[in-house]
């Protein structure tokens, strides 16, 4: 068995990284090649219109222009016409709250939820009105933009969306490419741009320019990496430089033999860093050779914080570098006391007695052991290959008495969510780590935004949530899409799920009604409100 899962993974230097298919896309005849795409982080949503800069055949496909939400699993979740003013569509993102932000031409921004829905916009301002945005660089939740007078201008937080204008740069052509730092890895808080132009590097916060990288480059494309501290770059003689974000020390440099810089440059993880071109995909790492992935139709790279989602137009790929825990039970001709304790359960299933010899071999460090085969299975998207390991674990913590009891529990419970979020019908492929950055709750509330409320509920109860968001959100949904049932009958659907709920405010639910039209609806659902002060303040009374 450890032969078989370790045959699967790729060296580089003395790294392993594994590349394993998360899902075969649901979707019919979409070709990548021809679309813009956006891929949300943390297993968010695919964002999807026709690329009009590029003349395509429709097959049978309508000449409208749609924008179109995917789960990763390849799941039409919404569609709706593109009829935006404002020209071409020059870029889009998703934020880290899961708004995809559009920009046009004319520096407008559209925000739109994963419903396809615009939900607000924002304009850069007059300069780029007349001057048309050319080209722009998002970070977690901001953008920064050049417009045709080499302008640049940056929203720094969606969230509160206030246009800021960096300094003049004097610029007399578009820089080379473009990339920001995120202003919490900068020391001033501030976002940072680098313009690697034809002799030198510009570092622009809204402070002031900087002058930096003068004996580097031209730089052709350059991405920063997941902590902020380095950029990966690949100048016009083919060398991938990893250089610190000053530009001061090279850390490494490797030369891919080929001025054709690659069509995307990505980090994976911390370790190394992806290259892709028309059919290759490169792994190179600061030490020894790299590793190469071919492929015969076009990728799309998404970074993560473990790794990298690899869509293309049949199949989601992740490719990370393999968990220590899972290198010392799977390595081949591994003798550490994990590999015996699985190896040990595998004796016992077949009622051998080198079960028994195993665990006195490893009796010293079976608490080490079993905590490696539980974190092993956290990393695993296998269900079959968590059970396993699952297995080896609880067999060696019954002869393990000082272990804490309750890892397994712990465990079983974060890869039921996982498990429950992976499926195909749902399509959020969050690793264990990306589970822990994003946070159950958060969770919660994009199963919320994407209409899965039954999910959502079933999840918020087995981890002890609260779970009246869950409700409220689905009651005054079913309000809002229901206008073609009677106020009788959609009271009755309301109650049924309402009073599964201690507590929840009725008069909220109420509130909904009567800002959707359906005032009757909000009188009967008033009446079931058991505190009688929520009731008196009810505007339509």
């Amino acid at each position: 068995m450890a032969v078989a899962v370790a045959a699967e993974w790729q060296m580089l230097y003395n790294r392993y990284y594994r590349k394993a298919e998360v899902y075969v896309m649901h979707w019919k005849q979409i070709e990548l090649s021809r679309n813009k795409v956006a891929c949300g982080p943390l297993g968010g949503p695919i964002a999807m219109i026709r690329d009009d800069t590029k003349i395509v055949q429709l097959y049978s496909e309508s000449a409208v222009r749609k924008l179109r939400v995917y789960s990763c699993s390849g799941q039409l979740i919404s569609d709706s016409v593109w009829k935006n003013p404002g020209g071409r569509l020059i870029a889009m993102s998703w934020s880290d709250q899961q708004t995809l932000v559009c920009i046009v031409q004319d520096g407008t921004l559209y925000f739109y939820d994963i419903s396809s829905r615009i939900t607000t916009s924002l304009t850069l301002g007059f300069d780029c009105f007349t001057y048309s945005v050319v080209q722009c660089v998002f970070w977690g939740n901001g953008v920064v933009c050049i417009n045709e007078a080499f302008q640049l201008f940056c929203v720094p937080d969606f969230n509160s969306p206030i246009v800021v204008k960096l300094p003049d740069t004097s610029l007399d052509d578009f820089p080379l490419c473009m990339a920001v730092i995120d202003p919490k890895y900068t020391l001033s808080g501030n976002v940072e741009v680098l313009l690697a132009l034809t002799h030198h590097v510009l570092l622009l916060d809204e402070d002031g320019v900087q002058k930096m990288g003068e004996d580097i480059g031209p730089i052709q494309k350059m991405v920063v990496s997941p902590n902020g501290k380095l950029i990966a770059s690949y100048t016009h003689d083919g060398r991938l430089l990893v250089l610190s974000t000053d530009f001061s020390n090279i850390i490494f440099e490797y030369n891919c033999q080929t001025a054709l810089p690659p069509e995307q440059l990505a980090w994976c993880g911390m370790d190394s860093v992806l290259l892709y071109w028309d059919d290759m995909l490169l792994m190179v790492g600061p030490y020894g050779d790299p590793v190469r992935y071919l492929y015969d139709e076009p990728i799309f790279l998404i970074p993560e914080c473990d790794g990298v989602r690899i869509l293309s137009n049949t199949s989601m790929e992740f490719l990370q570098r393999v968990p220590d825990s899972t290198v010392s039970i799977f390595q081949i001709g591994s003798t550490s006391p994990a590999a015996l304790l699985y190896d040990a359960l595998d004796h016992f299933d077949r009622r051998s007695a080198k079960a028994d010899e195993n665990l006195r071999l490893i009796r010293s460090s079976l608490l080490e052991a079993v905590e490696s085969c539980i974190d092993a299975a956290g990393y695993e998207f296998d269900i079959l290959q968590q059970r396993t390991l699952l297995r080896a674990a609880s067999y060696g913590q019954a002869f393990c008495s000082q272990f804490q009891r309750d890892r397994v529990q712990e465990m079983c419970r974060t890869l039921r969510v996982l498990n429950a979020v992976r499926n195909p019908d749902v399509g959020i492929p969050l690793s264990i780590q990306q589970y822990k950055l994003l946070t159950p709750a958060v969770l919660v509330a994009r199963l919320i935004n994407a209409r899965r409320h039954l999910l959502a509920l079933r999840i918020s109860e087995y981890l002890g949530m609260n779970q009246e968001v869950v409700i409220m959100h689905w009651a005054c949904t079913k309000i809002s899409e229901s206008s073609a049932t009677s106020d009788g009958n959609l009271l009755d659907i309301l109650l049924d799920k309402l009073k599964l709920c201690k507590g929840i405010s009725y008069a909220a639910v109420a509130a909904h009604a009567d800002k959707s039209g359906r005032r009757k609806l909000a009188a009967m659902l008033v009446e079931h409100e058991p505190r009688s002060s929520k009731q008196v303040y009810i505007p339509f009374l």
